[in-house]
């Protein structure tokens, strides 16, 4: 029966997938989210702290990032390190391998280059930097294909595994800290032993390993017979296994790049960069929370290592500049952290627009009388004798 009929309520908005869309339109809407971004960091600002205007924003913002060649050159070293973590954690993600630990990895390849330096002293100083590079190798590479193994060989989650490695990373990094120097300030300085004391140019040195190294990942993705593995083991896993890719070796193979390259990363950090270690869960470590920002750097450019330059400029540049505005403004610490943060909500926000499309219920049409009116022979036999009594 009609009247019996229930009336399901259409929701008023729904999501539906984007399946056909240019890639202008998605630049397009990146561009977008990214200077909103800008002007919502400008906003923000300005409600912070009275000395900052429109004007004052811009000018500290770029002059944080470009005022100098100094700055430039920092820029630029900083997005290589970024870039570096990044490229990482990549073959992992792209073979849906939730790598969360890139930045314990990356700890505990400073943890091995800073333990060999600490009790290599008597060496030669070339020596005592060949076995610290190995040592950060080897660490790096130990802290990420255990995971790897647990994963292949009982399934486990490989997100909060490689989590809570980070921590105990930083936990190890502290004890070494507190075993060499029970009396210090809580980190270590090297004054020999490091590529630094010999003179080497940090910028250089980090930003020409980088390039080489961004070019390699790139060809290895795009060109190679493991990239190629490693896309079909992410995408159809079933498929993968039945055209003979043995899977478990492929997750402990690209497991034993990511730590290769996050080995590189830390004795980058300590033996290049910094000529000191600190374990610490603050900004001020070592790592420094570049391992958690690499996996969304290395996410928004939907693991693409030329992309990854892009993204990794674009977060340098807002941490510098907002740096610059914040001390400018004495707006705190975590002031630029905060920027970083707004610029990352606005880029995710875009992906998901990218996507997704939102579609509202449209208005209710008014349906003709007779549609309204029941059927003659649906009425009661009641109602039937009244009618035909009124029309005579």
């Amino acid at each position: 029966m009609v009247k019996n009929a229930k009336h399901v309520k259409e929701p008023l908005v729904h999501l539906t997938r984007r399946l056909n869309y240019s890639a202008k339109y998605a630049w397009l809407i990146r561009i977008g989210a990214f200077l909103l971004s800008i002007m919502v960091c400008c906003l923000v600002s300005c409600l912070l702290s009275s000395k900052v205007s429109f004007g004052f924003f811009f000018k500290y913002l770029f002059e944080g990032a470009f005022g100098s060649t100094m700055l430039v050159k920092t820029l630029l070293r900083d997005l290589a390190l970024y870039l570096l973590l990044a490229l990482a954690v990549t073959p992992c993600f792209q073979m849906r391998f939730w790598n969360i630990g890139g930045e314990g990895q990356a700890m505990m390849g400073a943890f091995g280059c800073s333990l060999v330096i600490s009790y290599t002293s008597s060496l030669p100083i070339w020596a005592t930097i060949l076995l610290s590079f190995a040592a950060a190798l080897a660490m790096a590479v130990i802290w990420a294909v255990i995971p790897a193994l647990f994963k292949a060989k009982w399934n486990t989650n490989e997100t909060l595994l490689t989590l809570m490695f980070n921590y105990i990373a930083v936990c190890l990094g502290a004890y070494l800290i507190k075993t060499v120097a029970p009396k210090g300030t809580g980190i270590l300085n090297f004054e020999t032993g490091t590529l630094a004391s010999v003179g080497a140019n940090s910028f250089w040195i980090i930003v020409s390993t980088v390039a080489v190294l961004t070019v390699i990942m790139f060809i290895y993705q795009k060109y190679s017979k493991h990239g190629y593995e490693i896309s079909v083991v992410g995408e159809a896993p079933n498929t993968a296994r039945y055209i003979g890719i043995n899977t478990k070796k492929v997750i402990i193979r690209t497991l034993f790049l990511c730590g290769l390259l996050s080995g590189v990363a830390g004795f980058l950090l300590v033996s290049v960069k910094d000529a000191s270690f600190l374990s610490d869960s603050t900004a001020q470590s070592t790592v420094a929370g570049r391992g958690f920002t690499a996996v969304l750097i290395s996410w928004l450019a939907h693991f693409d290592p030329l992309a990854m330059i892009l993204t990794s400029f674009l977060v340098v540049f807002i941490n510098r500049g907002a740096t610059q505005v914040g001390n400018m403004a004495r707006l705190g610490n975590s002031y630029a952290g905060m920027m970083v943060g707004i610029f990352f909500f606005f880029i995710i926000a875009t992906e998901f627009f990218i996507n997704f499309k939102i579609n509202f219920r449209p208005r209710a049409e008014v349906k003709p009388k007779a549609a309204e009116e029941p059927a003659e022979a649906e009425q009661k036999p009641e109602e039937q004798e009244k009618k035909q009594e009124e029309q005579a």
